[in-house]
């Protein structure tokens, strides 16, 4: 748990394929190469971290990670790729230490996931709304949080308009219906999301979130 009032936050994971050379917004193409091959390195240790490592070993793990996504998002600032990962990392970080310091975690998570809309709200088929909807449902509401049910179901459905058939898009939908006691809706949602292409060079992550998938699937009534 992240503190006493907090709901387990589920693991996020929000990877896409990407080229080399595809992240927007730089002066040169050898910066946006680096910059991207920074970034996989990130969602591959992310990866390795979330679900190899025992969970002892997470938090410490994941905050190193953390100080590495930060000098990328200072070096990249207008990465909206960097900030997504930086606050994805953060926000799995606060899931893993739990304490007094994960409302910090979450916070520092929310506003790099909100850079990065305003940066590309696109950028990985819009996975900052992803990572923003599930920080939504997962974090408690005022006076102790920022959760907010109904900002939640929104950065979701748009998650899922730009990415209908991802497998992080759909995942994170049905667990949040679950939330909501939607369990019908929830299982049409979670199968699809086992029904996801796999995605290249990724094959630890796709079976990390299909074992995912199966456990929630697991909790339905």
């Amino acid at each position: 748990m992240i503190m006493p009032a907090f709901r387990t936050l589920r693991t996020t994971l929000l990877v896409s394929a990407i080229g080399l050379v595809s992240l927007q917004g730089f002066a040169s193409e050898d910066d946006s190469a680096a910059a991207a091959a920074s970034l996989a390195k990130l969602q591959q240790r992310w990866a390795e971290i979330n679900y190899t490592l025992p969970p002892g070993e997470q938090a410490a793990a994941f905050s190193y990670l953390g100080d590495e996504a930060d000098q990328l998002v200072e070096r990249y600032p207008d990465a909206a790729e960097l900030h997504i990962w930086a606050g994805i990392i953060r926000s799995t970080e606060a899931g893993a230490s739990g304490g007094l310091g994960a409302l910090g975690l979450v916070k520092q998570a929310k506003k790099e996931l909100e850079t990065a809309l305003e940066l590309n709200p696109l950028a990985l088929d819009g996975s900052a709304y992803t990572s923003l909807g599930a920080l939504y449902y997962q974090v408690p509401g005022w006076p102790l949080g920022f959760g907010d049910e109904q900002k939640a179901e929104w950065h979701l459905q748009r998650a899922l308009a730009i990415n209908p058939e991802g497998i992080d898009s759909l995942y994170f939908w049905g667990d949040y219906l679950h939330e909501q006691g939607r369990d019908a809706e929830a299982r049409q949602a979670l199968e699809r999301a086992l029904m996801a292409a796999p995605r290249p060079g990724r094959e630890l992550a796709d079976s990390g979130r299909r074992d995912d998938i199966r456990q929630l699937m697991s909790e339905l009534q």
